[in-house]
Protein backbone atom coordinates (compact mmCIF):
# COMPACT_ATOMS: atom_id res chain seq x y z
CA UNK A 1 0.00 0.00 0.00
CA UNK A 2 1.44 3.24 -1.03
CA UNK A 3 -0.17 6.21 0.96
CA UNK A 4 1.07 9.88 -0.40
CA UNK A 5 0.78 12.92 2.14
CA UNK A 6 -0.57 16.29 0.60
CA UNK A 7 -0.21 18.97 2.32
CA UNK A 8 0.03 23.00 2.74
CA UNK A 9 -2.90 22.91 0.37
CA UNK A 10 -5.67 25.03 -0.33
CA UNK A 11 -9.07 22.46 -0.45
CA UNK A 12 -12.15 23.48 -2.19
CA UNK A 13 -15.51 22.83 -0.01
CA UNK A 14 -18.49 23.32 -1.71
CA UNK A 15 -20.57 23.76 1.44
CA UNK A 16 -18.26 26.60 2.20
CA UNK A 17 -18.45 27.57 -0.73
CA UNK A 18 -14.69 28.33 -1.14
CA UNK A 19 -11.31 27.26 -0.52
CA UNK A 20 -10.15 26.00 2.90
CA UNK A 21 -6.42 26.96 3.44
CA UNK A 22 -3.56 24.96 5.47
CA UNK A 23 -5.52 21.75 4.86
CA UNK A 24 -3.43 18.08 3.90
CA UNK A 25 -5.24 15.40 2.05
CA UNK A 26 -3.89 11.57 2.33
CA UNK A 27 -4.19 9.78 -0.79
CA UNK A 28 -4.01 5.42 -1.06
CA UNK A 29 -2.37 5.26 -4.37
CA UNK A 30 -2.93 1.49 -5.06
CA UNK A 31 -7.17 2.19 -4.18
CA UNK A 32 -6.86 5.35 -5.74
CA UNK A 33 -8.97 6.80 -3.08
CA UNK A 34 -8.71 9.68 -0.37
CA UNK A 35 -8.16 8.26 3.06
CA UNK A 36 -7.92 11.55 5.35
CA UNK A 37 -8.67 15.13 4.73
CA UNK A 38 -8.05 17.65 7.38
CA UNK A 39 -6.33 20.84 9.12
CA UNK A 40 -2.48 21.35 9.16
CA UNK A 41 -0.49 18.40 8.41
CA UNK A 42 -0.96 16.28 11.00
CA UNK A 43 -2.57 12.93 10.12
CA UNK A 44 -3.63 9.40 11.64
CA UNK A 45 -2.15 7.84 9.19
CA UNK A 46 1.18 6.07 8.42
CA UNK A 47 2.48 7.21 4.94
CA UNK A 48 5.46 6.62 2.58
CA UNK A 49 5.97 9.97 0.98
CA UNK A 50 4.72 13.72 1.62
CA UNK A 51 4.02 16.43 -0.87
CA UNK A 52 4.09 19.89 -0.26
CA UNK A 53 1.80 21.65 -2.47
CA UNK A 54 2.35 25.19 -1.25
CA UNK A 55 -0.45 26.43 -1.08
CA UNK A 56 -1.78 25.94 -4.25
CA UNK A 57 -5.59 25.99 -5.06
CA UNK A 58 -7.31 21.93 -5.13
CA UNK A 59 -10.78 21.28 -6.51
CA UNK A 60 -11.98 18.04 -7.68
CA UNK A 61 -11.38 17.02 -11.25
CA UNK A 62 -13.67 18.76 -13.88
CA UNK A 63 -16.63 16.46 -14.77
CA UNK A 64 -18.09 16.99 -17.90
CA UNK A 65 -21.88 15.73 -18.25
CA UNK A 66 -21.97 16.47 -22.40
CA UNK A 67 -19.37 15.16 -24.67
CA UNK A 68 -19.32 13.31 -28.33
CA UNK A 69 -15.68 11.67 -27.75
CA UNK A 70 -16.15 10.13 -31.55
CA UNK A 71 -16.80 13.55 -33.10
CA UNK A 72 -14.35 15.68 -34.79
CA UNK A 73 -13.80 19.44 -33.25
CA UNK A 74 -11.05 20.13 -35.40
CA UNK A 75 -13.28 19.52 -38.75
CA UNK A 76 -14.53 22.72 -38.30
CA UNK A 77 -11.14 24.90 -38.23
CA UNK A 78 -10.83 22.93 -41.94
CA UNK A 79 -13.22 24.74 -43.69
CA UNK A 80 -15.75 22.08 -43.94
CA UNK A 81 -13.21 20.04 -46.53
CA UNK A 82 -13.36 17.10 -44.13
CA UNK A 83 -16.78 14.69 -43.23
CA UNK A 84 -17.73 15.18 -39.44
CA UNK A 85 -18.37 11.83 -38.86
CA UNK A 86 -16.60 9.46 -40.80
CA UNK A 87 -18.49 6.24 -41.46
CA UNK A 88 -14.90 4.26 -40.43
CA UNK A 89 -14.73 2.56 -37.00
CA UNK A 90 -11.33 3.33 -36.41
CA UNK A 91 -11.27 7.03 -37.54
CA UNK A 92 -14.01 7.44 -34.97
CA UNK A 93 -11.80 5.50 -32.75
CA UNK A 94 -8.81 7.59 -33.58
CA UNK A 95 -10.62 10.83 -32.88
CA UNK A 96 -11.88 8.99 -29.08
CA UNK A 97 -8.76 8.36 -27.83
CA UNK A 98 -6.68 11.99 -29.48
CA UNK A 99 -9.82 13.71 -27.53
CA UNK A 100 -9.76 11.46 -24.13
CA UNK A 101 -6.35 11.96 -24.17
CA UNK A 102 -6.84 16.23 -24.77
CA UNK A 103 -9.52 16.31 -22.20
CA UNK A 104 -7.81 14.95 -19.30
CA UNK A 105 -4.51 17.34 -20.47
CA UNK A 106 -6.79 19.69 -19.36
CA UNK A 107 -8.54 18.69 -16.11
CA UNK A 108 -11.09 16.76 -17.09
CA UNK A 109 -10.78 13.97 -15.17
CA UNK A 110 -14.93 12.21 -15.47
CA UNK A 111 -16.98 12.62 -18.61
CA UNK A 112 -20.44 10.85 -19.48
CA UNK A 113 -20.43 10.43 -23.00
CA UNK A 114 -24.22 10.74 -24.64
CA UNK A 115 -23.77 9.97 -28.13
CA UNK A 116 -20.84 7.61 -29.80
CA UNK A 117 -21.03 6.20 -33.49
CA UNK A 118 -20.84 2.12 -33.32
CA UNK A 119 -20.96 1.76 -29.42
CA UNK A 120 -17.22 3.23 -29.37
CA UNK A 121 -17.22 4.49 -26.43
CA UNK A 122 -18.19 1.73 -24.31
CA UNK A 123 -14.53 -0.12 -25.61
CA UNK A 124 -13.19 2.92 -24.75
CA UNK A 125 -14.18 2.99 -21.09
CA UNK A 126 -12.84 -0.71 -21.18
CA UNK A 127 -9.68 0.56 -22.50
CA UNK A 128 -9.16 3.56 -19.99
CA UNK A 129 -10.03 1.03 -16.99
CA UNK A 130 -7.79 -0.87 -18.04
CA UNK A 131 -4.65 1.66 -18.53
CA UNK A 132 -4.35 1.22 -22.16
CA UNK A 133 -5.19 4.78 -22.85
CA UNK A 134 -5.34 8.15 -20.84
CA UNK A 135 -8.20 10.18 -20.04
CA UNK A 136 -11.21 10.71 -17.93
CA UNK A 137 -13.27 7.71 -16.65
CA UNK A 138 -16.10 7.45 -18.71
CA UNK A 139 -19.88 7.35 -18.28
CA UNK A 140 -20.89 5.46 -21.80
CA UNK A 141 -24.16 5.92 -23.66
CA UNK A 142 -23.54 4.26 -26.69
CA UNK A 143 -25.51 5.41 -29.92
CA UNK A 144 -28.13 7.76 -29.07
CA UNK A 145 -32.02 7.15 -29.62
CA UNK A 146 -33.64 9.23 -32.56
CA UNK A 147 -37.37 8.76 -34.50
CA UNK A 148 -35.99 7.38 -38.28
CA UNK A 149 -34.71 9.95 -40.18
CA UNK A 150 -34.47 12.23 -36.58
CA UNK A 151 -32.13 14.46 -34.64
CA UNK A 152 -29.09 12.49 -34.51
CA UNK A 153 -29.89 9.71 -36.62
CA UNK A 154 -27.06 8.97 -38.62
CA UNK A 155 -24.89 7.23 -35.86
CA UNK A 156 -27.65 6.29 -33.75
CA UNK A 157 -30.32 3.61 -32.82
CA UNK A 158 -33.66 4.40 -35.41
CA UNK A 159 -36.95 3.62 -33.76
CA UNK A 160 -40.33 4.28 -33.73
CA UNK A 161 -43.01 3.16 -31.48
CA UNK A 162 -43.02 2.13 -28.01
CA UNK A 163 -42.57 -1.69 -28.53
CA UNK A 164 -39.27 -0.34 -30.62
CA UNK A 165 -38.12 2.11 -28.01
CA UNK A 166 -38.56 -0.77 -25.18
CA UNK A 167 -35.91 -3.02 -27.20
CA UNK A 168 -33.42 -0.77 -28.43
CA UNK A 169 -33.44 0.44 -24.71
CA UNK A 170 -33.04 -2.97 -23.73
CA UNK A 171 -30.37 -3.63 -26.35
CA UNK A 172 -28.35 -0.91 -25.55
CA UNK A 173 -28.01 -1.91 -21.98
CA UNK A 174 -27.24 -5.32 -22.78
CA UNK A 175 -24.52 -4.38 -25.00
CA UNK A 176 -23.14 -2.16 -21.66
CA UNK A 177 -24.36 1.35 -21.70
CA UNK A 178 -24.41 2.97 -18.59
CA UNK A 179 -27.19 5.66 -19.57
CA UNK A 180 -29.76 6.24 -22.01
CA UNK A 181 -29.44 9.10 -24.23
CA UNK A 182 -32.66 10.07 -26.43
CA UNK A 183 -33.34 12.58 -29.06
CA UNK A 184 -36.79 14.05 -27.55
CA UNK A 185 -36.34 17.28 -29.90
CA UNK A 186 -35.02 18.26 -32.94
CA UNK A 187 -31.95 20.73 -32.85
CA UNK A 188 -29.39 22.78 -34.51
CA UNK A 189 -26.79 20.29 -35.99
CA UNK A 190 -29.38 18.44 -38.61
CA UNK A 191 -30.79 20.61 -41.68
CA UNK A 192 -34.91 20.25 -42.02
CA UNK A 193 -35.54 20.43 -38.69
CA UNK A 194 -36.08 22.95 -35.32
CA UNK A 195 -35.32 22.97 -31.85
CA UNK A 196 -39.43 23.14 -31.22
CA UNK A 197 -39.32 19.90 -33.70
CA UNK A 198 -41.25 17.28 -30.82
CA UNK A 199 -39.58 14.07 -32.22
CA UNK A 200 -40.65 10.91 -29.47
CA UNK A 201 -44.33 10.92 -28.21
CA UNK A 202 -44.91 11.13 -24.83
CA UNK A 203 -45.64 7.44 -24.57
CA UNK A 204 -42.11 6.48 -26.35
CA UNK A 205 -40.36 9.00 -23.99
CA UNK A 206 -41.48 7.96 -21.09
CA UNK A 207 -40.65 4.20 -21.58
CA UNK A 208 -37.28 4.82 -22.57
CA UNK A 209 -37.27 6.23 -18.60
CA UNK A 210 -38.89 3.10 -17.14
CA UNK A 211 -36.30 0.66 -19.17
CA UNK A 212 -33.29 2.58 -18.00
CA UNK A 213 -34.27 3.22 -14.36
CA UNK A 214 -35.88 -0.42 -13.91
CA UNK A 215 -31.79 -1.13 -14.83
CA UNK A 216 -30.83 1.28 -12.12
CA UNK A 217 -29.61 3.06 -15.58
CA UNK A 218 -29.45 7.15 -16.07
CA UNK A 219 -31.65 8.28 -18.61
CA UNK A 220 -30.51 12.07 -20.54
CA UNK A 221 -33.02 13.81 -23.32
CA UNK A 222 -31.65 16.28 -26.04
CA UNK A 223 -35.04 18.37 -25.56
CA UNK A 224 -34.61 22.21 -26.50
CA UNK A 225 -37.54 24.12 -27.15
CA UNK A 226 -40.45 24.69 -24.74
CA UNK A 227 -42.81 21.62 -25.26
CA UNK A 228 -40.38 19.15 -25.64
CA UNK A 229 -38.22 20.43 -22.50
CA UNK A 230 -41.70 20.04 -20.70
CA UNK A 231 -41.94 16.17 -22.21
CA UNK A 232 -38.88 15.20 -21.04
CA UNK A 233 -39.58 16.53 -17.63
CA UNK A 234 -42.73 14.87 -17.68
CA UNK A 235 -41.49 11.75 -18.96
CA UNK A 236 -39.11 11.48 -15.85
CA UNK A 237 -35.63 12.20 -17.52
CA UNK A 238 -32.49 12.59 -14.90
CA UNK A 239 -31.20 15.69 -17.03
CA UNK A 240 -32.47 17.54 -19.62
CA UNK A 241 -29.74 18.98 -22.25
CA UNK A 242 -29.58 22.14 -24.14
CA UNK A 243 -32.80 23.36 -22.63
CA UNK A 244 -33.47 26.82 -25.00
CA UNK A 245 -36.59 27.60 -23.58
CA UNK A 246 -38.10 26.95 -20.06
CA UNK A 247 -40.71 29.16 -18.43
CA UNK A 248 -41.62 29.45 -15.05
CA UNK A 249 -44.37 25.95 -15.66
CA UNK A 250 -40.99 24.54 -16.46
CA UNK A 251 -39.15 25.10 -13.54
CA UNK A 252 -41.85 24.15 -11.53
CA UNK A 253 -42.41 20.86 -12.87
CA UNK A 254 -38.55 20.41 -12.71
CA UNK A 255 -38.66 21.26 -9.02
CA UNK A 256 -41.43 18.41 -9.04
CA UNK A 257 -39.73 15.68 -10.37
CA UNK A 258 -36.06 16.61 -9.31
CA UNK A 259 -34.59 17.01 -13.13
CA UNK A 260 -30.81 18.39 -13.79
CA UNK A 261 -30.38 20.92 -16.84
CA UNK A 262 -26.95 20.14 -18.58
CA UNK A 263 -27.12 23.73 -20.47
CA UNK A 264 -24.03 23.28 -23.00
CA UNK A 265 -24.14 27.11 -23.70
CA UNK A 266 -20.30 26.96 -25.40
CA UNK A 267 -22.04 24.44 -28.13
CA UNK A 268 -24.14 27.36 -29.24
CA UNK A 269 -22.13 30.66 -28.17
CA UNK A 270 -19.11 28.89 -30.11
CA UNK A 271 -20.79 28.51 -33.49
CA UNK A 272 -22.27 32.17 -32.98
CA UNK A 273 -18.92 33.18 -32.09
CA UNK A 274 -16.89 31.56 -35.08
CA UNK A 275 -18.97 29.51 -37.41
CA UNK A 276 -20.11 32.85 -40.08
CA UNK A 277 -18.85 30.88 -43.40
CA UNK A 278 -18.30 27.50 -42.14
CA UNK A 279 -21.16 26.32 -40.06
CA UNK A 280 -23.84 26.11 -42.71
CA UNK A 281 -25.85 28.71 -42.91
CA UNK A 282 -29.63 27.05 -41.72
CA UNK A 283 -27.44 25.67 -38.62
CA UNK A 284 -26.47 29.03 -37.81
CA UNK A 285 -29.65 30.94 -38.37
CA UNK A 286 -30.62 28.45 -35.82
CA UNK A 287 -28.38 29.81 -33.18
CA UNK A 288 -28.85 33.19 -34.16
CA UNK A 289 -32.80 32.76 -33.39
CA UNK A 290 -32.39 30.75 -30.25
CA UNK A 291 -29.36 31.67 -28.44
CA UNK A 292 -30.73 34.85 -26.63
CA UNK A 293 -33.76 32.70 -25.46
CA UNK A 294 -31.55 30.09 -24.52
CA UNK A 295 -29.08 32.16 -22.02
CA UNK A 296 -31.94 33.69 -20.59
CA UNK A 297 -33.59 30.32 -19.90
CA UNK A 298 -30.26 28.94 -17.81
CA UNK A 299 -30.16 31.76 -15.85
CA UNK A 300 -34.26 31.29 -15.09
CA UNK A 301 -32.96 28.02 -14.11
CA UNK A 302 -29.91 29.07 -12.31
CA UNK A 303 -32.05 31.73 -10.09
CA UNK A 304 -34.66 29.28 -9.73
CA UNK A 305 -32.44 27.11 -8.22
CA UNK A 306 -32.31 24.09 -10.43
CA UNK A 307 -29.38 21.82 -10.44
CA UNK A 308 -27.19 22.82 -13.40
CA UNK A 309 -24.58 19.80 -14.15
CA UNK A 310 -21.75 21.20 -16.71
CA UNK A 311 -21.69 19.90 -20.26
CA UNK A 312 -20.40 21.03 -23.19
CA UNK A 313 -21.52 19.18 -26.29
CA UNK A 314 -18.02 18.56 -27.19
CA UNK A 315 -17.52 17.62 -30.46
CA UNK A 316 -19.76 20.52 -31.68
CA UNK A 317 -18.33 23.25 -34.04
CA UNK A 318 -15.44 25.47 -32.55
CA UNK A 319 -16.34 23.08 -29.28
CA UNK A 320 -13.86 20.85 -28.24
CA UNK A 321 -12.15 18.76 -25.63
CA UNK A 322 -9.69 21.33 -23.74
CA UNK A 323 -10.47 24.37 -21.98
CA UNK A 324 -13.79 24.88 -23.36
CA UNK A 325 -15.13 22.65 -20.41
CA UNK A 326 -13.54 25.49 -18.32
CA UNK A 327 -14.43 28.15 -20.31
CA UNK A 328 -18.40 26.95 -20.18
CA UNK A 329 -17.85 27.36 -16.34
CA UNK A 330 -17.42 31.09 -17.11
CA UNK A 331 -19.98 31.25 -19.76
CA UNK A 332 -22.16 30.16 -16.71
CA UNK A 333 -20.60 33.18 -14.70
CA UNK A 334 -21.04 35.69 -17.02
CA UNK A 335 -24.13 34.48 -18.83
CA UNK A 336 -26.53 32.90 -16.93
CA UNK A 337 -25.63 34.60 -13.48
CA UNK A 338 -23.47 32.04 -11.62
CA UNK A 339 -20.72 32.90 -8.81
CA UNK A 340 -17.80 31.13 -9.29
CA UNK A 341 -18.35 29.12 -6.86
CA UNK A 342 -21.75 27.82 -8.31
CA UNK A 343 -20.14 27.22 -11.24
CA UNK A 344 -17.10 24.79 -9.87
CA UNK A 345 -20.30 23.21 -8.15
CA UNK A 346 -21.40 22.39 -11.33
CA UNK A 347 -18.74 20.81 -13.08
CA UNK A 348 -17.91 18.92 -9.85
CA UNK A 349 -20.77 18.03 -7.03
CA UNK A 350 -23.43 18.43 -9.18
CA UNK A 351 -21.83 16.38 -12.05
CA UNK A 352 -21.57 13.52 -9.94
CA UNK A 353 -24.72 13.73 -8.67
CA UNK A 354 -26.57 14.05 -11.80
CA UNK A 355 -24.48 11.02 -12.97
CA UNK A 356 -25.29 8.92 -9.97
CA UNK A 357 -21.42 9.14 -8.81
CA UNK A 358 -21.53 11.35 -5.66
CA UNK A 359 -20.91 8.35 -3.06
CA UNK A 360 -17.18 8.39 -4.98
CA UNK A 361 -17.01 11.84 -6.58
CA UNK A 362 -17.20 14.95 -6.97
CA UNK A 363 -15.73 16.34 -3.57
CA UNK A 364 -12.27 16.23 -2.09
CA UNK A 365 -13.48 14.02 0.81
CA UNK A 366 -12.18 10.40 2.64
CA UNK A 367 -13.61 7.61 0.54
CA UNK A 368 -13.51 9.37 -2.70
CA UNK A 369 -11.71 9.05 -5.31
CA UNK A 370 -8.69 11.17 -5.65
CA UNK A 371 -8.98 12.72 -9.10
CA UNK A 372 -8.34 16.60 -8.50
CA UNK A 373 -6.60 19.06 -10.15
CA UNK A 374 -4.19 22.14 -8.60
CA UNK A 375 -3.99 25.55 -9.41
CA UNK A 376 -1.66 28.75 -8.36
CA UNK A 377 -4.58 31.12 -8.45
CA UNK A 378 -7.86 30.64 -6.59
CA UNK A 379 -10.96 30.21 -9.70
CA UNK A 380 -13.23 31.66 -6.42
CA UNK A 381 -11.92 35.24 -7.86
CA UNK A 382 -11.34 34.48 -10.96
CA UNK A 383 -13.12 31.45 -12.71
CA UNK A 384 -11.12 31.79 -15.77
CA UNK A 385 -7.87 30.96 -14.36
CA UNK A 386 -9.78 27.53 -14.56
CA UNK A 387 -8.44 27.66 -18.16
CA UNK A 388 -5.53 28.32 -17.75
CA UNK A 389 -2.63 25.28 -17.46
CA UNK A 390 -2.64 23.27 -14.69
CA UNK A 391 -1.84 20.01 -12.64
CA UNK A 392 -3.98 17.20 -13.22
CA UNK A 393 -4.28 14.00 -10.84
CA UNK A 394 -5.84 10.60 -11.06
CA UNK A 395 -6.52 8.68 -8.47
CA UNK A 396 -4.16 10.58 -6.52
CA UNK A 397 -1.33 10.69 -9.20
CA UNK A 398 -0.12 13.24 -11.37
CA UNK A 399 -1.41 12.78 -15.07
CA UNK A 400 -0.38 16.02 -16.25
CA UNK A 401 1.89 18.32 -15.16
CA UNK A 402 1.71 22.17 -15.88
CA UNK A 403 4.07 22.47 -18.77
CA UNK A 404 5.30 26.51 -18.58
CA UNK A 405 5.24 28.26 -14.70
CA UNK A 406 6.14 31.49 -13.66
CA UNK A 407 8.73 31.97 -11.47
CA UNK A 408 6.18 32.51 -8.91
CA UNK A 409 4.43 29.41 -10.06
CA UNK A 410 8.05 28.07 -9.95
CA UNK A 411 8.50 28.81 -5.99
CA UNK A 412 4.56 27.19 -5.51
CA UNK A 413 5.50 23.81 -7.46
CA UNK A 414 4.52 20.85 -5.31
CA UNK A 415 7.77 19.29 -4.03
CA UNK A 416 8.57 15.67 -2.60
CA UNK A 417 9.67 14.66 0.94
CA UNK A 418 10.32 10.52 1.35
CA UNK A 419 8.57 9.24 4.74
CA UNK A 420 9.21 6.52 6.66
CA UNK A 421 7.00 3.32 6.35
Amino acid sequence: MTKINYTNVAIYNHEKQNFIANQHMVVDTDTGKIVEVGNGSSINQVVNEVSDMHGRYVMPGIMNAHTHITSIPTYWWNDGKEQRHSDSHEFNTMFAVKNMADAIDHGITYIRNVGAAFDIDIEVKKMQEKGWIKGPKVMTSGKAFSITGGHGSGGGYEVDGVDEVRKGVRQAMKNGVDNIKMMVTGGVLKNGETPDDIQFTPEEARTAVVEAHHKGKTAAAHAQGNAGVKEAVEAGFDTVEHAFDIDDETIAMMKEHGTVVVPTMNAMYAIYKYGKDTVPDWAREKVIVNIKKHFASITKAVQAGIPIAMGTDAGTPYNGFRSESAYEMELYVEKAGMTPAQAIDSATINCARAMHVDDEYGQIVAGNYADFISMAENPVNDISVIQHDKDVYQNGICVHQQAVATETEQQAAPSKVSAAI
